[in-house]
């Protein structure tokens, strides 16, 4: 509500999107090597499917291009994820790391729903749709609980072993 407005309705504003949510799975596929860098490696898609498996793979293809060098440094553990989102309309490759010890880094791509291998970096891209900021909140909160928090300390054999599959 805001002081002069009142409370905000889609109708006055005329939007033209979908207003249900409808949960997408989230699926952690596996541990990624990437030089240095290791990587949860996560699908997201529509409801009923996974990201389909050139996706994936051209995600890990990109990941092991875009991400920093090198992985270890004072600033970075050489940590991260990747999300293959197989949406409805097109495909994101997105590619995060842990860096200055609380900082995720980003990197993003995108291509045709019909050619998910064709994937191009966003050059302004968004901190991510609902569905990917499910995923990215997973992590975040593992990174804290493993990672940060003090006691225990620094774990990343932990933080690894939190894996997230479900519904976003």
């Amino acid at each position: 509500m805001t002081a002069t407005t009142g409370p905000r309705s889609a109708a006055k504003h005329d939007l033209r999107i979908e207003p249900r949510y409808v949960p997408r799975p989230a699926r952690f596929l596996r541990i990624e090597e990437a030089g240095d860098w290791q990587l949860k490696i996560y699908s997201l898609a529509m409801p009923g499917k996974v990201a389909r498996p050139e996706l994936v793979e051209a995600t890990v293809g990109l990941a092991a291009e875009h991400l920093p060098r090198p992985a270890i440094t004072g600033d970075r553990y050489g940590a991260g994820f990747t999300i293959s989102h197989d949406a409805m309309s097109v495909c994101f490759a997105l590619i995060y790391w842990w860096q200055g010890g609380n900082e995720l880094h980003q990197r993003c791509f995108m291509s045709p729903h019909d050619d998910p291998r064709a994937l191009t970096r966003l050059a302004e891209p968004a901190a991510g749709c609902v569905f990917e900021l499910g995923i990215i909140e997973f992590e975040r909160r593992a990174w804290i609980e493993e990672v940060l928090a003090d006691p225990p300390g620094p774990d990343l054999d932990r933080y690894f072993a939190r894996r997230l599959t479900g519904e976003v």
